[in-house]
């Protein structure tokens, strides 16, 4: 898999070696990292509108236990800001944390790596989740322009779209709606143009 190289890695932990040895491994794969030595200085980071979390691909490796606030504690803040799905989690543990780390992948983090981690394994894996987010964030934008599109449909449009999606022919929509068939091809072809699709199957996938 080639590396995202958009992409950026925060690594949080409070071992400043391990901050520093992620950092080089992460450089010699042509990935980009930002480090912070606790949860504390990421959620302040987080916090400011100039970080533009979520606006492009990353991932964060996330120590388990720190002084302060735990790596379980930020996670949990990330699902509450809505972030864990375009920020993938990467737990990095203690033989003693797996448990723990186990219980937060089924709340929604990426994987967890126990240490000490083989640095080709984490990497792939690192690799997979900016590839997630990249998708994630793909399809979050897919959905906003398609919102965009709908909010641009007359009130008739949305209906004569919601029968041509049911698969009606143009002479039961003008039936159901009591118009004539005309002004349906009329309402339809505009439904086609402002929704940017050239068929009916093709509307009703961009709408599944």
């Amino acid at each position: 898999m080639q590396p995202v190289l958009n992409g950026l890695v925060f690594i949080v932990d409070d071992d400043a070696s391990v901050r520093e040895a992620l950092a080089w491994l992460l450089r010699t794969r042509r990935l980009l990292s930002q480090a912070f030595d606790s949860a504390e200085a990421f959620e302040r980071m987080a916090g400011d509108p100039g970080a533009r979390l979520g606006t492009q691909p990353a991932c964060l490796l996330l120590d388990v236990r720190m002084p302060g606030m735990s790596g379980l504690a930020l996670f949990e803040r990330l699902i509450e800001w809505g972030l864990a799905e375009v920020l993938p989690v990467i737990f990095l543990t203690g033989h003693a944390d797996v448990p723990t780390a186990v219980d937060a992948v089924k709340r929604g983090a990426f994987d967890f790596c126990e240490k000490p981690f083989s640095d080709n394994a984490l990497v792939d894996r690192i690799e997979q989740a900016l590839e997630l987010s990249a998708q994630v964030l793909e399809a979050r934008v897919q959905k906003a322009r398609l919102q965009s599109r709908l909010t641009e449909l007359t009130e008739r449009e949305r209906d004569v779209m919601r029968l041509v999606v049911e698969g009606l022919a143009n002479k039961l929509i003008a039936d159901q709606l009591d118009i004539s068939v005309r002004t349906v091809e009329v309402h339809r072809a505009r439904v086609f143009d402002k929704m940017e699709v050239k068929s009916a199957v093709e509307l009703a996938n961009l709408l599944r």
